[in-house]
């Protein structure tokens, strides 16, 4: 298996630090406001590669931290003229809700900044002792970029370069760093903030820290995998890749992985999604146009690292995409259940040895930096492959053997196939219910409608002394 590592600008193949384990660390939400669409892209792409490790018999240790403690989160505390926490809690359950929707599995640990506040200090403690941090007059600790010599590795930026960039950049009130290029540890309270009690000053840390400080207590001083999307790559990434380093002596991760941007395409123009634009929406926006399993769907239709356009129209033809896999899914179940007793024809045996061809496509995609786009056309391929050859006079044994390669692999990339033919299941018996009234109260229009909108899904209809009974076709 080989996954490009933003660290050396190479796919490389996958080694992990301790055999058959994977530990993994994703940046996640800053909790003030709902999720939107490019907060949902990290948090399919990442879950789908969790999913793909443990389908290859992988312990993965998956660990996804929630920032509730930022500027944002005060700001919009004082606006409603709550507690921070309030407003971190409340958007935490909600991004629950939506990654629930988007079939997101919960972290092996989903940590919160604040509850780690005690590793974070001493962290900052180690760095100063080591000469890689220092306290300024007011209490502020700044991390000493300059000491850290391979600082800028990961971004692939130049010290020298960025010096000169700075000069002219000096910021206002922090005049009091040695070099414009650190970055704050901790940083003084301010009034109304949330404050905790330091060896420096009464405050809170620096958003790099946390991170640091958290892969460090869940998974250890060296990691397998960081993760998140590319924006994160400088400063984020690289002060976190500093601050470990300096502190625990050894290289923090072995591969980093970033996700491309997600533009909105709108009237064949395509723009960076910003909400100072106006084109900014929310995977709650979303849901109340589509299944979430859609967007899901769509956001693995491109490779990770590729930019993503979204539009509509490329929604509808993702939602079209899924219906096909679901339609199969269904198809496979009733054969499953109502196909013919007895063993597999030797046929069959030879039928379900083929799909061997299939699993050896998507595995080599996904083997391939994790490339769900090429993935997907191997259960494309799966789709017709079953509907070619999986019909009503198949055996149990053979559906049921198709379905079960079908079902493993469609779980990699988080399809709900199962759920999904529930959820049909229930809308087709509320149809049927709508009908048997309409006829009760002689409205036959309607009645035929229902009758040709279901016969239009591939659902027919049997009248019988026991009542109304369907069956797919």
């Amino acid at each position: 298996m080989k996954i490009y590592n933003t660290l050396t600008k190479t796919k490389q193949e996958f080694e992990p630090v301790e055999p058959g384990k994977v530990k993994m660390y994703v940046c996640g939400p800053t909790v003030y406001n709902l999720i939107h669409i490019g907060n949902a892209r990290p948090m399919i792409v990442f879950d789908t590669v969790r999913r793909y490790f443990e389908y290859k018999g992988y312990d993965v240790n998956y660990v996804s931290n929630f920032t509730d403690v930022d500027d944002k989160i005060i700001n919009k505390a004082a606006e409603e003229g709550v507690d921070a926490s309030v407003i971190s809690e409340r958007y935490i359950e909600e991004c629950k809700k939506d990654m629930a929707g988007m079939n997101v599995r919960e972290a092996t640990t989903h940590p919160k900044a604040t509850e780690e506040i005690g590793g974070m200090i001493d962290m900052i403690s180690t760095l100063i002792e080591k000469g890689y941090a220092y306290v300024a007059e007011d209490g502020t600790v700044y991390f000493r970029v300059k000491s850290f010599r391979p600082y800028g590795k990961l971004s692939h930026k130049d010290l020298d370069n960025m010096q000169s960039g700075f000069r002219a950049l000096q910021v206002s009130g922090e005049e009091q760093k040695e070099d414009p290029l650190d970055f704050v540890l901790w940083k003084p309270k301010k009034e109304g903030e949330p404050y905790w009690d330091s060896p420096w000053c009464q405050g809170r840390p620096g958003w790099h820290i946390e991170c640091s400080v958290m892969a460090k207590r869940y998974l250890g001083d060296e990691i397998d995998i960081h993760a998140g999307g590319e924006d994160l790559i400088f400063p984020h990434h690289e002060n976190e890749i500093a601050q470990s380093e300096a502190a625990n002596g050894v290289t923090f991760s072995k591969y980093w992985m970033h996700n491309a941007f997600l533009n909105i395409e709108k009237d064949g123009v395509v723009e960076k999604m910003s909400k100072s634009k106006g084109n900014f929406f929310t995977v709650r926006d979303i849901s109340e146009k589509f299944d979430l399993q859609v967007l899901r769907f769509f956001m693995l239709s491109a490779h990770y690292r590729s930019p993503l356009n979204f539009s509509a129209d490329l929604m509808a033809a993702a939602k079209n995409g899924l219906e096909r896999i679901l339609t199969a899914a269904a198809h496979l179940k009733d054969v499953a259940e109502n196909g013919a007793d007895g063993e597999m024809t030797a046929q069959e045996q030879e039928l379900l040895a083929g799909t061997d061809e299939f699993v050896k496509k998507f595995e080599e995609a996904m083997d391939d930096d994790m490339n769900t786009a090429d993935a997907i056309a191997a259960v494309f391929e799966l789709v017709r492959y079953a509907n070619t050859n999986v019909t009503a006079e198949s055996t149990k044994a053979f559906a049921a053997g198709i379905r079960e390669i079908f079902t493993k692999l469609t779980d990699v990339l988080g399809i709900v196939t199962e759920k999904q033919e529930e959820n049909l299941d229930a809308e087709i018996e509320a149809l049927i219910a709508e009908r048997q009234e309409a006829r009760k109260n002689k409205n036959y229009a309607r009645a035929d409608e229902i009758r040709d909108q279901l016969a239009a899904q591939g659902i027919i209809l049997e009248d019988t002394r026991e009542g109304v009974k369907w069956k797919r076709s």
